[in-house]
């Protein structure tokens, strides 16, 4: 899995393309001002102290050290700057992906995960990415080519300490290797750790009131509590080796330049080597190591992104259905809706839709029934366009839909699930989700039609009162009604309910019963139903089962016939899901 993650950051790398030629450019440039500072500062002391120059004598030199400096420091911020450059283009890129991946890979695929893995992966892992592309990158290309310049300089002043930096040199990269395997393991199992717990917490706090209705709450607090030291424990290793690499790093530095100052020493002592090239050589050697110290520091950054990749290249490089290319995000849909021959199966062997023949008039209201896995949801999810046929086609007039024209099809068609989702903003805004350019008239028309005017008018601020995330603060009556003006505001030709009266209190049921039904005609209503009021209703109802339609007609004749259909009502039960 690393080194999957390590190939795939550096396939990112283009994405950062520009602010990382220009990091290329300023590290041989940031190794010239470090010999130009050092040749600078060694003239100075050597003329002050063995030349007897005075203060006019070197005052140009010391004039010339400003504008180094200066560019020194500039070097540097430009570099930190281009680092941060080119993680946040990275990090843009990569989220914007990622969010796509999924809103392509659709609902139904991702029914199976666990949403806090996925919301650790979008919002920590993406982040993990930002020591890797902002630190350690930069430090990289500046190892590549700082040290070398200097080299340049230390060899024509003194071969024998070039000697000693080109041999303790590759000890950076040798122990980070060796180290590097185990710690590239731990991170790789921190990370997974952390998925694990963010999707634990993320499920403790959904479920927070069924645990505290079953006094389960006080017992769930020492999982957490043994979750988190586990986590504690984990982080204390990853960050003990990685300060443990840091440590050999800086003890095998100070005992190279320990040996490079001996050497110039003894050679000093003994006149075989002048003080100027001495001091220059002595000033040049700790910036030498100081990239290559730096490089070995940001590789811990690097094994941290490498486990995040890992997670995200998973999401990224998941198979899914042919994605638009955008030419049919404005086309027009008129006519029938019309399933000829419809295959479709979750996984091999087991089959969710066999050979369905359908046919949805506009205007017309058709009630989907049949028992649990006969293919109603299936059928929802292909009308919405989550998932694609395996076999057959499904048209709407003379046009087929497919993953090529889904977006502009869920254009024409609203969707009312059993239980609507609201999200934390105001009632207005959840209204308008699927139409943000709705106006205040359209709001209020769809709101009363949903006969929810009423009690949203007796909110604290109306319109503008500010909903909990998953309607908290509203009844399911309330927010079932807010789901529907939300499918009306959009004006869309046909509309696809799943039950939305089920689980209502019969106040509930009877107004979304009577909104349905004044709806009836006006628009072409596809009703997956549980509850009879809604078939009773219909125009025509379809029975499914295992996958194929076995009846169809009104209420008054199915019921009066032999069949699966009067099998239910005789059962003396509701239609399930």
């Amino acid at each position: 899995m690393s080194s999957n993650g390590d190939h795939w950051l550096k396939e990112q790398r283009t994405t950062a393309a520009k602010p990382l030629r220009e990091l290329r450019l300023l590290a041989p440039l940031t190794g010239i001002l470090v010999v130009a500072q050092a040749w600078l500062l060694a003239y100075v002391i050597d003329a002050v102290t063995f030349q007897d120059a005075g203060l006019d004598d070197v005052l140009p030199v010391m004039l010339a050290l400003l504008p180094v400096f200066l560019l020194r420091f500039g070097a540097n911020w430009r570099s930190a700057r281009l680092g941060f450059e080119a993680s946040l283009r990275v990090k843009q890129d990569v989220r914007s992906r990622l969010f796509a991946k999924l809103r392509r890979i659709g609902p139904v695929a991702l029914h199976n995960e666990r949403s806090g893995d996925l919301a650790t992966r979008l919002v920590d892992g993406v982040e993990a990415l930002d020591g890797y592309f902002a630190r350690y990158v930069p430090a990289m290309i500046l190892m590549s080519a700082a040290p070398l310049v200097i080299l340049l300089a230390v060899f024509p002043s003194d071969w024998i300490s070039g000697l000693v930096l080109i041999l303790t040199a590759p000890l950076v990269p040798l122990f980070m290797t060796l180290i590097g395997k185990g710690a590239e393991r731990r991170n790789q199992a921190q990370w997974e750790e952390l998925t694990r717990m963010g999707s634990h917490f993320l499920n403790v706090l959904q479920t927070l009131a069924t645990r505290k209705a079953f006094n389960a709450s006080r017992r769930e607090l020492h999982n957490i509590a043994r979750i988190s030291d586990a986590f504690r424990h984990s982080t204390m290793s990853v960050l003990r080796l990685a300060f443990l690499t840091s440590a050999v790093l800086e003890f095998f530095v100070a005992i190279s330049i320990a040996l490079i100052a001996v050497f110039i020493g003894f050679r000093l002592l003994d006149g075989e080597m002048a003080f100027f090239y001495g001091f220059f050589v002595l000033l040049l050697a700790p910036e030498f190591y100081l990239p290559l110290r730096n490089f070995g520091v940001q590789n811990h950054a690097r094994m941290e992104a490498a486990a995040a990749a890992g997670q995200l290249a998973s999401i990224l490089e998941r198979t899914e259905a042919p994605a638009s290319d955008g030419e049919g995000e404005s086309q027009e849909f008129h006519g029938a809706i019309v399933l000829r021959d419809v295959h479709f199966a979750y996984e091999a062997g087991r089959e969710a839709l066999s050979g369905l023949e359908l046919r949805f008039e506009p205007g017309e209201h058709v009630a989907i029934v049949g028992p649990s896995g006969a293919g109603k949801t299936t059928l929802a999810n292909l009308l919405l366009g989550f998932v694609q046929p395996d076999r057959g086609e499904i048209l709407v007039g003379n046009t087929k839909l497919g993953a090529a024209n889904s977006t502009a099809w869920r254009r024409q068609i609203g969707w009312i699930p059993q239980r609507a989702h609201l999200f934390h903003a105001s009632v207005i805004d959840n209204i308008r989700l699927g139409a943000p350019d709705a106006s205040l008239n359209l709001v209020l028309e769809a709101a009363e039609a949903a006969h929810a005017l009423g009690f949203i008018d007796a909110l604290p601020q109306g319109l503008d009162t500010l909903v909990g995330d998953g309607g908290h603060g509203l009844s399911g009556g309330q927010s079932q009604r807010i789901a529907i003006a939300r499918a009306l505001v959009r004006g869309t030709p046909w509309l696809l309910l799943d039950e939305p009266s089920a689980h209502l209190d019969s106040e509930s049921e009877r107004l979304i019963t009577d909104t349905l039904q004044r709806l009836s005609g006006k628009r072409s209503i596809i009703s997956i139903a549980h509850r009879l009021q809604t078939v009773r209703n219909a125009d025509r109802i379809v029975v499914l089962q295992a996958g194929k339609v076995v009846q169809e007609g009104r209420f008054a004749d199915l019921s009066e016939c032999a069949g699966p259909f009067r099998d239910l009502l005789q059962a003396g039960r509701e239609i399930t899901p």
